[in-house]
């Protein structure tokens, strides 16, 4: 058993697998920035019409939310990304916790047609990292019986 802290411990290679997993789907959000943006022709001509018609949003307007909301995600990512770097024990949450939400989510894009694979292969990879004792024993989820979690 390893008694350095945390942070000084090597990583295991599933930790490392989930970091490039992280910023592969980093730029894979990226491109959903701005293909909503393309689609619509912000980026040619800005913006031309209004967002709002009556308390809905027009098709510029979904598109502008879409791509907001991809690059709050991009964001986040990256801000997750560091703190699993740093092995914090609030990544390893927050990671799979996202990781669930988002496999769900592309679950019922997949009943319904629309499958993103690449997202969805991405969230198997990290769901089964996460979930190695090694890993989850670095972070600070798991412990051995008379473990101490400093």
């Amino acid at each position: 058993m390893d008694k350095r802290p945390r942070q000084l411990r090597k990583r295991p290679v599933a930790v490392t697998i989930v970091a490039w997993t992280i910023l592969i789907m980093f730029f894979v959000r990226l491109n959903q920035v701005f293909e909503p943006l393309i689609v619509t022709g912000v980026v040619e001509k800005g913006i031309t019409e209004p967002m709002f018609s009556g308390f809905w949003f027009t098709p510029l307007g979904i598109a502008l939310l879409t791509s907001l909301t991809y690059a709050l995600l991009s964001l986040s990512g990256i801000v997750v990304l560091i703190g699993f770097l740093s092995m914090k024990k609030w990544s390893w949450v927050v990671l799979m916790v996202w990781t669930g939400i988002s496999l769900i989510i592309t679950l019922l894009d997949y009943f319904y047609g629309e499958a993103n694979y690449i997202i969805m292969a991405s969230d198997t990879i990290v769901a089964f990292a996460l979930n190695q004792a090694n890993v989850q024993r670095i972070f600070g989820i798991r412990t051995d019986p008379g473990e101490r979690l400093d």
